[in-house]
């Protein structure tokens, strides 16, 4: 019987910092708290936790603290805190590996119009072999239901071709084997 603290991940159980580990294999220990990785960020201004403060979090195993963040759904993964790092540790891993425990755990995303982006483009890579924005823009806006915002912007982009009207489904099959791969792996 599973306790709460404990999270599966790939048919074990883990508490929730070693559940982190085990979701990507970033040793989160490896992390001195130096403070590059928010100095370096461009969205820390707009995080509840600093990338420094998330992870130091994660190391005490303060599941409830990083659940309640919006900063792993903030982070676009532009890899500057990895970067800057001297520790080696991948920052943008472990926010990527904080989500999934969080989608293991049900737990609700505090910014969901990310995840729901996330989720429309990946369906549109796994579709089209490649993006097709048009098709992308209203799969998420259907999901979100923000219909009118940044209608202007849409038209604009069409008028200016920003947008393809049809869909290219060059090298689709291609990316189809490349998600079973990967569908198999997580089964693992």
């Amino acid at each position: 019987m599973m306790t709460e603290e404990e999270i599966p991940i790939k048919g074990k159980t883990y508490d929730f910092s070693d559940a982190v580990k085990a979701a990507d294999g970033i040793e989160v220990s490896w992390c001195y708290q130096c403070g590059k990785c928010a100095g370096g960020c461009p969205l820390a201004c707009e995080m509840d936790l600093t990338p420094t403060q998330l992870i130091h979090a994660v190391q005490l195993g303060l599941k409830d603290l990083v659940h309640n963040s919006k900063t792993m759904w903030l982070c676009s993964s532009c890899q500057t805190c990895t970067t800057r790092c001297p520790q080696n540790v991948d920052v943008a891993g472990v926010m990527a590996a904080v989500k999934v425990v969080m989608q293991q755990e049900n737990a609700e995303a505090k910014v969901p119009a990310v995840l729901a982006f996330n989720q429309r483009f990946l369906e549109n890579i796994k579709l089209f072999g490649r993006t097709y924005e048009l098709g992308m823009v209203a799969l998420y806006k259907l999901k979100t239901l923000s219909f009118t915002q940044d209608l202007g912007l849409g038209v604009e982009m069409l008028k200016r071709g920003k947008f393809k009207i049809l869909p290219r489904f060059v090298g689709s099959w291609s990316v189809r084997k490349i998600f079973m791969r990967a569908r198999r792996q997580e089964k693992i």
